[in-house]
């Protein structure tokens, strides 16, 4: 597959996106400068994590004015793949690719640590090869809180769109597991169509048992099956 990592001012794990991709699935990538206005060479767009902009004002409110968004927006709606991990997630909803909104982490605190996701739907092409039902990884960022209304909540629901909620290593959803008070535990979700997703979590942090896990790696293994 061809991917493409989009790049904004301020991204900064567009790197790990890139050796995962190239090195590690053996795929073709490269970089994509938000102001790039061509996205036809792509099977698939990843969104990284970092800190567009500074993340001034709402996270990801700014980059989804990035010349680049015009295109995603029109890839995805074409049927590309997009991924939107972290901030990547955030600029997703600001962009209206993604219902609801990423609010500050109860108790106001940034959290950087490995949490736990029970895989919620494996009939999708984020999941299809998440052969491990709780998959370790580490999350980093102060504005994780997935927040949407009850009937934007219940659609979710009901359609299966919800694809990861934080649980315990034994794939209990508790609040306790929860880091950062994510309505419903929510960790990760996708659109209507099947073909856009975000996730606060970091799977391309979680791509070889020498970084702690190697469970992220099945999310990539999905897209390119």
């Amino acid at each position: 597959m061809r991917f493409g990592v989009v790049v904004f001012p301020g991204s900064n794990c567009e790197h790990d996106c890139y050796y995962m991709l190239k090195y590690i699935l053996q795929q073709s990538v490269r970089f994509v400068w938000h102001k790039e206005r061509d996205l036809s060479e792509f099977d698939a767009v990843i969104l990284p994590g970092g800190f567009s902009y500074g993340d001034y004002l709402r996270t990801g409110a700014i980059a989804r004015f990035s010349p680049v968004m015009e295109e995603v927006n029109k890839f995805a709606r074409a049927g590309g793949i997009v991924v939107g991990i972290c901030n990547g997630f955030q600029i997703l909803c600001e962009a209206g690719l993604l219902p609801g909104a990423l609010v500050r982490n109860a108790g106001v605190r940034f959290v950087a640590k490995s949490v736990y996701l029970k895989v919620e739907n494996t009939d999708t092409l984020f999941t299809r090869r998440c052969t491990d039902h709780v998959l370790k990884m580490p999350l980093a960022h102060g504005d994780g809180n997935y927040y949407a209304d009850a009937e934007t909540l219940q659609r979710l629901r009901e359609q299966n769109r919800i694809l990861f909620r934080y649980c315990t290593p034994g794939g209990e959803i508790t609040a306790a597991a929860n880091p950062n008070g994510a309505l419903d535990n929510i960790a990760g979700i996708m659109n209507e169509a099947g073909n856009v997703m975000g996730l606060m979590p970091h799977p391309e942090r979680a791509c070889e048992k020498v970084l702690g896990s190697n469970h992220g790696l099945q999310i990539f293994q999905s897209l390119v099956a």
